[in-house]
């Protein structure tokens, strides 16, 4: 882990010199020569650490003098900081009086003093350092460069379906847990980790005989510590259960008793370690109440927890090692993927010994696979077979030495960051853009802005791609800039526990520089936390602010986490922490805003959160923190924000999320040259400062209303802008002037050339025209304008007053999935949004005016002699059509005889699942032979749609089977409550 603090420390050098030479002070006078010589030593000791790195698993003494090296570097890090302090506090007092200046001239030589005689120190520690490492031998060689994107390959993953060897292990699990038993049952599958426990749990408990068997399936990891109120709560919400008292057990017994009771379930327990019988009994007496053949599935390592557990021999499930060939099929399968046969014959040979040593364990299989993907020759993959980490004494989980075979490929980045993760307890569902924020505040990214986010989430997707971590889940980011807008990525993922305790292995002994602690509450396990990984987490109830020791251990924390600790105020030892990069003060209700004077000191931060604290106002003094790249402010009560946060210039981040009380933006707006990212929905702004045109890197913004002054031309040059954006127009046209320039400001913001919007939003509500002169075309000029680009997959309209809506809306060209049309009262007739080739949801509430729906709704083009079809058909890939409180809405045309029999193969609403007509009582019935088409329908709800539900509420009547015939699982429904509009 040296190389990270050291990459760090040379550039901080470089630019710290700098920065003293831009402000015009030499606070270091003396030794400039030692530091120097300093940066080059330290660059002279990199490259040798990566042998070093390999050296040290077998040798303690090398292991040793990395930790020697990494607390040296972490020292000068530490000078640095009060170095740069330093320089920050001069410049502040450049302007001051005599007496005045007097004093800040001898605190400067002060300082001055302090900080050579800590770099003397420093490079005392390191000469001794630097004279030691030819003892060792150490080989100066090329390290793991990190690939480039160019060159990286998408995360590949086994899926269940994809699992080799385990048929027959699976069908006898179905069996068991499918079977008929009077009582409950406690099945157990037991094996040595890595040997695809979890992932045999996972394919039985997902298959469809299991899924038809079970009322209630409950998954619950469990891990080391088996917390019988944990797991008592877990299966009650597991069951959609409201949780009981989190610290009364009979209360939260009493309660499992209830959701439970005559209920048939099954419940896997994943990952138990527990010997303790007694501690899972008083659960288990609690379940014996379920319905009869329920189960318990239980996964461990350990013979005896499975007894303990309550398996009798017949029930516990010992799971076998792969055998050779399986262990070469699976291995071949991610190794060698996409490449052709003759291609895997070049390589079975040496392939078969390498699967050969993976023991039958499939977490080896996957991850010596997975690195095996990115050697391309037979000669790389021999040095696989041959390396010498096979010899490797010192494995105390059965895994390391394939483990330190993959990681030993990676660069010294991914390396920190890979180890890193063994920060959070096992099972934790981690964030992959708050772990990135974490990488970069520690320095894993190295110190500089810019690109950090990018190249966070390449070194996430290449880890994946190792298969180093697991059990993702997926969903759209905007803060992968560099791909594709509309691609899915990793949000969240979990370690495999055995990847976990490789991680902690290789921070095991790391680091020694923190001093035992005074303070009463800090144990050992958050000291050692804070020697291994510079990082904190409180949990639960905070420390006492009136410990005058807290923190006095702790001053070289690089992240401290005191999120929703119900903290009253601020701990007054935070303000000592002058080395933080990361400080979250999440979801506390301060009641003193002048705390956050206090952490206006800690210069050095990059990231702050202060999210749900109920703050009314933020200190001008937030401006010294002149580093800041992430300030999270949402959910707070202030109204305005101080002009002084525009001094911030290498802010990126600005969450205002949900701050009902701000009205306005600092007018210095434009001096943020590099924010990226506006989170400001859920604000009520009035004013939005003209300086917004200028931040030309925005990619985030959220929300921008026009009113007051505001213009949309302001969005003109922000072409970068992508995922959502929500425009609100309160306009008012008084005469022809005013709407020939409202229609040239829609038309300045150029929406069609920002290909990266996802999700558009287009709100015209408190619009109205003050003038006769007007025409009510104006607003369709105005819509016209706004046209986005054909990338955009989401499209809502609110409060539109216009009676058309224009052209683009229905071109072919759209890639549009999902339209919401709301309260367009003007609107008389509905587009031919059927032509729209991607549309999967529409949504259309409370069009007023609405009386007719005819067939070019569809799409269908009717002449006096043809009818114009499409090859796609009508409305191809729509799944949900509602259409809500549409009181004059009367007809609803259905397809003619002729056009039902002549469209043959041409489909109408081939996809639709499902169709809501709510609170249109006007329509007496239903287009049925347009519906007959509608194969997939399966939901019907004509709920508040009161002549609907006279013709058609009698499932036995013959109006209700018209439809339903040639459809017999589609499903009626006649409820509104559950649905109301926004």
């Amino acid at each position: 882990m040296a190389d990270s603090i050291v990459s760090v420390v040379v550039e901080r050098i470089a630019a710290t010199l700098k920065e003293q030479m831009r402000n015009g002070v030499n606070l270091v006078s003396g030794v400039e020569t030692e530091i120097l010589k300093l940066s080059d030593d330290l660059n002279t000791l990199r490259h040798v650490l990566h042998d070093a790195e390999k050296k040290g698993y077998k040798d303690i003494i090398v292991k040793k003098w990395l930790t020697r090296l990494e607390e040296t570097a972490y020292e000068m890090d530490d000078v640095l900081d009060e170095w740069n302090i330093a320089i920050l506090e001069h410049s502040k007092h450049k302007v001051s009086s005599y007496i005045v200046s007097s004093y800040l001239y001898f605190m400067k030589v002060v300082v001055r003093r302090e900080i050579a005689s800590s770099i003397e120190q420093v490079k005392a520690r390191l000469d001794i350092i630097l004279d030691e490492k030819d003892r060792y031998g150490f080989a100066i060689a090329s390290q793991p460069s990190d690939p480039s994107h160019s060159e990286f390959q998408p995360t590949f993953s086994v899926e269940l379906d994809e699992v080799c060897g385990r048929d027959l292990e699976r069908e006898n699990l179905v069996r068991k847990l499918v079977g008929e038993e009077l009582g409950l049952q406690v099945v157990s599958i037991v094996g040595v980790g890595g040997l695809g426990k979890t992932t045999l749990a996972k394919l039985a408990y997902n298959d469809s005989r299991v899924k038809n068997c079970f009322e209630l399936r409950i998954w619950i990891c469990v891990s080391n510590s088996f917390d019988e109120i944990g797991i008592a709560n877990a299966i009650i919400e597991g069951a959609r259960g409201r949780k009981a008292y989190p610290n009364q057990l009979e209360l939260v017994l009493d309660r499992l008793k209830e959701v439970v009771s005559r209920r048939k379930f099954l419940i896997i327990l994943d990952d138990v370690w527990t010997k303790d019988g007694t501690m899972w009994e008083p659960v288990k007496i609690c379940l014996r109440i379920g319905g009869a053949g329920s189960k318990v599935l239980v996964t461990t390592r350990n013979e005896r927890v499975a007894s303990i557990m309550g398996g009798f021999e017949n029930e516990i499930h010992r799971l076998g090692h792969l055998s050779r060939e399986e262990c070469w099929l699976l291995l071949g399968r991610i190794a060698l993927c996409g490449n052709d046969e003759k291609e895997r014959e070049k390589f079975e040979k040496i392939g078969k010994e390498i699967a050969n040593k993976c023991k039958g364990l499939p977490l080896a299989v996957k991850i010596l696979g997975s690195l095996l993907r990115f050697k391309n020759t037979v000669e790389e993959w021999e040095s696989v077979l041959n390396s010498e980490i096979w010899e490797l004494e010192e494995a105390e989980v059965e895994l390391f030495p394939y483990l330190l075979l993959s990681y030993n490929e990676l660069s010294p980045a991914l390396k920190r960051c890979f180890s890193y993760c063994g920060v959070f307890p096992k099972d934790t569902r981690i964030d992959v853009e708050k772990l990135i924020t974490e990488w970069m505040a520690l320095g894993y990214l190295g110190s500089k802005a810019g690109d950090w986010e990018v190249r966070g989430r390449e070194y996430f997707d290449i880890l994946a791609a190792r298969c180093l971590f697991q059990n993702f889940d997926k969903g759209y980011s905007v803060q992968d800039l560099d791909k594709d807008y509309s691609c899915e990525h990793i949000k969240s993922f979990k370690m495999h526990d055995m990847l976990h305790d490789f991680a902690r292995f290789l921070r095991k002994n790391v680091g020694s520089r923190i001093k035992r602690t005074t303070c009463r509450e800090c144990g050992p396990v958050l000291v050692s936390q804070v020697r291994v990984y510079h990082s904190l987490f409180h949990r639960k109830h905070p420390l006492l602010d009136a410990d005058p020791h807290f923190c006095d251990g702790f001053t070289s924390l690089r992240l401290l986490s005191l999120r929703d600790c119900c903290l009253r105020g601020i701990p007054k030892q935070v303000e000592k922490l002058i080395h933080l990069r990361s400080l979250d003060l999440g979801c506390n209700k301060f009641l003193d805003e002048r705390d956050l004077k206090g952490i206006c000191k800690l210069y050095n931060l990059r990231f702050l959160w202060l999210d749900g604290c109920r703050l009314k106002e933020i200190p001008s003094e937030i401006r010294d923190l002149i580093h800041m790249i992430h300030l999270d402010l949402s959910n707070n009560e202030f109204v305005e924000l101080p002009d002084s946060l525009c001094d911030m210039l290498e802010l990126e981040s600005l969450n205002v999320y949900n701050c009902t009380s701000l009205v306005r933006l600092p007018q210095g707006m434009h001096r943020l040259v590099n924010l990226k990212h506006l989170c400001n929905f859920g604000t009520h702004l009035e004013q939005y400062p003209q300086g917004l045109a200028e931040l030309t890197r925005l990619v985030t913004l959220q929300q921008f209303c026009v009113q007051d002054g505001s213009k949309l031309g302001w969005l003109k040059k922000l072409n970068r802008l992508r995922g959502q954006v929500k425009l609100l127009i309160v306009a008012s046209i008084g005469d022809s002037k005013e709407a020939i320039a409202a229609v040239e400001d829609a038309r300045d913001a150029e929406l069609g050339k920002k290909t990266r919007i996802q999700d558009l939003g287009i709100n015209f509500c408190g619009s109205r025209i003050d003038g006769e002169e007007v025409n009510e075309s104006v607003w369709v000029d105005i819509l016209d304008a706004l046209e986005p680009h054909p990338n955009t997959q989401k499209l809502s309209m609110c409060y539109y007053d216009g009676s058309l809506l224009p052209r683009w809306i229905v071109s072919p060209l759209n890639q549009v999935v999902s339209i919401r049309l709301y309260s367009c009262c003007s609107l008389l007739c509905l587009p031919p949004l059927g032509k729209l080739p991607l549309l999967e949801n529409l949504e259309i509430s409370s069009f007023l005016k609405l009386e007719f729906v005819g067939r070019d709704f569809l799409g269908i083009t009717t002449t006096t002699t043809t009818t114009t079809t499409t090859r796609s058909g009508f409305f191809p890939k729509l799944k949900k059509l509602i259409i809500w409180h549409c009181p004059k809405w009367k007809e609803w045309e259905d397809i003619t005889v002729e056009e039902d029999e002549d469209f043959g193969g041409v489909s109408i609403m081939p996809c639709l699942r499902k169709l809501e007509i709510l609170g249109c009582s006007g329509l007496p019935e239903l287009p049925v032979r347009l519906l007959k088409k509608a194969a997939s329908l399966k939901v019907m709800n004509i709920g508040g749609s009161m002549q609907l539900l006279q013709l058609y509420g009698d499932e036995n009547g013959q109006p209700w089977k018209s439809i339903s015939s040639h459809n017999p699982h589609l499903h009626l429904l006649k409820d509104v409550t559950h649905y109301l509009p926004d």
